[in-house]
């Protein structure tokens, strides 16, 4: 986790999300989670208050970012609230992730009340069998449900977040449903990136390529149907994938499909796959800052440089802002500009986060 050499500032694009491990407490135990240490202890050294406020200060320069309080469970800090309303003093959206076991009622009212643009709630499986065998703690799905609902019932934006398994990946249509039962108006799936205790789980727990593709090809049909916004996370090949199915359809004889269901993906497609450093960035709770939550190659730390100095002249940050520096397939994929491969998946199978994606299945210039 050495930092890289830095070079001197230059023009870098405006920062879009910056996830902030307000600490690394939790309540459970996740078999995917991307830390290996969940305690009292491993929380000793987590940034102040003040400290947390001159980051969100610095990130207020940044353009404006979306402050995600994630962790561990960032309820497990006193200073959430506080810190959510200097987010909101220097005009910067703010958005909470909890797992939301420890949501009730008087909470889910304060939750609201401290103006989280939304509420991320976190769902592995449309049962508590798939959910908690997960989550490692039985209960767990009744209690992050409930806080959903209280959630909605306290008028708080919710979002529902799911960690894609094969043990939940029939249950895609069955998880879509719950989540619009539950009043959310996102459903976000992840593909895990094997950090942490992620690297501990089996292949019977982790996707294999061909089912991203699956899960994906099964996104887009869903987003055309317009019915919940539906966004696949850490999964850039979503942003090649897409473009396919789109093409497809073009192709597709006269009224085989209903008017305007393909402006939703269109609509999704827009922008670009993995965002680390060109537009996302992850502070620990320590306050060492990286590309994102998955790939661990430090940029610097905020205890000892400016956030915003740290953006603009990172070695580390301006490399994944290069595309032609990509390798591998990933290096001659005519879609690299658009997708880009996970960089933290490419680190944790090689060590080079500028190497090709490992759960890409496409081979560039393909027909």
């Amino acid at each position: 986790m050495s930092p890289e050499g830095d070079q001197g500032p230059e023009e870098a694009p405006e920062l879009r999300l910056l996830f902030w491990e307000s600490t690394a407490r939790c309540n459970l135990h996740c078999a995917h989670c991307r830390r290996l240490d969940a305690d009292d202890a491993s929380s000793a050294d987590e940034l102040t208050t003040d400290e947390a406020r001159r980051v969100i200060d610095s990130a207020a320069g940044l353009g404006r970012p979306v402050i995600v309080f994630s962790g561990g469970e960032p309820l497990l800090r006193d200073d959430w609230e506080a810190l959510a309303a200097h987010a909101r003093r220097r005009g910067l959206p703010a958005a909470l992730a909890t797992n939301g076991t420890l949501v009730d009622p008087p909470l889910a009212r304060r939750i609201a009340d401290a103006g989280f643009r939304r509420v991320s709630v976190s769902l592995d499986g449309a049962d508590a069998a798939t959910h908690d065998a997960l989550r490692g703690a039985p209960g767990a799905f009744d209690a992050a449900a409930g806080g959903a609902r209280a959630l909605r019932a306290a008028g708080a934006a919710l979002q529902i977040n799911a960690t894609l398994t094969p043990q939940n990946l029939p249950q895609l249509n069955a998880l879509t449903d719950l989540a619009e039962g539950l009043g959310a108006e996102a459903l976000h799936l992840f593909v895990l990136v094997p950090v942490g205790c992620g690297l501990q789980l089996g292949d019977d727990r982790r996707l294999s390529p061909a089912q991203v593709e699956e899960a994906l090809e099964w996104v887009c049909r869903m987003q055309a149907r317009g019915r919940i916004e539906l966004k696949a996370t850490c999964a850039p090949h979503y942003y090649r994938v897409a473009r396919q199915w789109l093409a497809r359809r073009e192709g597709a004889p006269a009224g085989g499909h209903p008017p305007g269901q393909a402006d939703h993906v269109r609509a999704a497609v827009r922008g670009r796959g993995c965002l680390a450093g060109v537009g996302v960035l992850f502070v620990s709770s320590a306050g060492e800052v990286f590309p994102c939550g998955y790939l661990p190659v430090s940029c610097g730390s905020v205890r000892r440089a400016d956030l915003g100095e740290i953006w603009r002249s990172s070695g580390v940050l301006r490399r994944l802002r290069d595309y032609e520096l990509l390798t591998g397939k990933c290096g001659c994929c005519e879609y690299r500009a658009v997708c880009g491969g996970c960089r933290a998946r490419a680190y944790a199978a090689t060590g080079d986060y500028l190497a090709e994606e490992p759960m890409c299945t496409y081979a560039p210039g393909r027909p």
